[in-house]
């Protein structure tokens, strides 16, 4: 079986077990408020950002609001997600930059993301794919972990598992995939003790637990 063949009955087998997969954080379809919560999901829960982000959105609804607030005040809406110094900032000169360089709406181009303070590719190709419907890897620990474990990629470099992926994985479905495979690393193939003996891709593993 062939790389390309495995990975298409990875996506079946996916989609089977998850025919509705969307992305955990819940952005209401507004752009700038899936950047700011992408941002802020490092190291952090969904479901602990997308309880902060009631509140947050409440009072900076816009990349403008957000660009105009005192930083401190940002760092109050935020302190339970950790690192909410940091990320603040990065909130605040993110928004700036939307406002000043793209006239407050998020921009679709890799490159243009890329120069938004706090994102990375990660997060790039999560609004590329879900905003755009460009497509994209998101490269998480989820994603490596298990293109790693049924060998579609191998190592832990971010960027070599979406360049494999992104050979393997049809431009429309690598969105849906993605978030497919963030479900599953939660449930079944966990980083410590993960589910092999009912697990759905164990006859494409090549390192099965069981």
């Amino acid at each position: 079986m062939t790389n390309k063949q495995r990975a298409a009955f990875v996506c079946a087998a996916l989609k089977e077990i998850y025919p509705d997969s969307e992305c955990g954080l819940i952005w209401t379809g507004d752009p700038f408020r899936l950047l700011i919560m992408a941002i802020l999901s490092a190291q952090c829960t969904d479901a602990r950002v997308n309880a902060v982000s009631e509140t947050l959105f409440a009072h900076y609804p816009t990349a403008y609001d957000m660009a105009a607030a005192p930083l401190e005040d940002i760092e109050k809406e935020i302190r339970s997600v950790g690192l909410y110094h940091s990320k603040a900032l990065a909130l605040k000169e993110c928004s700036a930059r939307v406002v000043s360089a793209y006239g407050g709406k998020v921009p679709s181009a890799m490159e243009d993301l890329l120069t938004l303070r706090g994102v990375g590719r990660k997060v790039a190709n999560l609004i590329r794919g879900d905003v755009f419907g460009l497509g994209g890897i998101v490269a998480d620990t989820h994603c490596i972990r298990i293109s790693g474990r049924i060998g579609l990629a191998g190592g832990k470099d971010p960027l070599e598992t979406e360049r494999s992926l992104e050979k393997l994985i049809p431009l429309r479905d690598q969105s849906a995939f993605c978030h497919r495979l963030v479900l599953y690393g939660r449930e079944v193939c966990t980083a410590r003790n993960p589910k092999c003996a009912g697990c759905a891709l164990k006859e494409y593993c090549k390192n099965p637990a069981v």
